[in-house]
């Protein structure tokens, strides 16, 4: 139970921090949504977004992963759901996308995924804050 206190638990200490996170939230959620979680169902030049998979795993999984990452935990993140826990899988395909699919490309091509590992490491850094549901879950175990 100790844990669990520890993974919901959020203090940005004023109302005012935890409103701008939330709004932070929202916006990094629904553009990581919109933009790669959306490309999973879109056709371009008549075939689906090809997912890369630098490490090697099975086809099947790295797809499951990919799509839960960019399709699901945009929506936990929105919520405020399991945040800390919920952003891990994120954090690995943009980890990996910076470090290992596109550390030859240019740093304008880089920026993407570093930026959007850096906005997740803050996430997990400071869980979901005030406006979340796993402040209410915490405040109502």
């Amino acid at each position: 139970m100790e844990i669990l206190k520890q993974i919901l638990s959020s203090d940005l200490g004023s109302s005012f921090n935890d409103a701008s996170f939330l709004v932070f939230r929202v916006l990094l959620a629904i553009q990581l949504f919109r933009v790669h979680g959306l490309k999973k169902f879109r056709l371009e030049n008549g075939q689906r977004e090809v997912i890369p998979n630098p490490l090697g795993l099975p086809d099947q999984l790295n797809a499951i992963v990919a799509s839960l990452a960019d399709l699901v935990v945009p929506f936990l993140i929105i919520l405020g759901l399991g945040t800390r826990l919920a952003v891990l899988p994120t954090i690995g395909v943009t980890a990996i996308g910076y470090f290992v699919v596109h550390r030859k490309d240019s740093p304008e091509v880089r920026d993407v995924p570093f930026m959007y590992t850096l906005s997740l490491l803050l996430v997990l850094a400071l869980g979901a804050g005030r406006y979340s549901l796993d402040y209410y879950l915490l405040n109502t175990l």
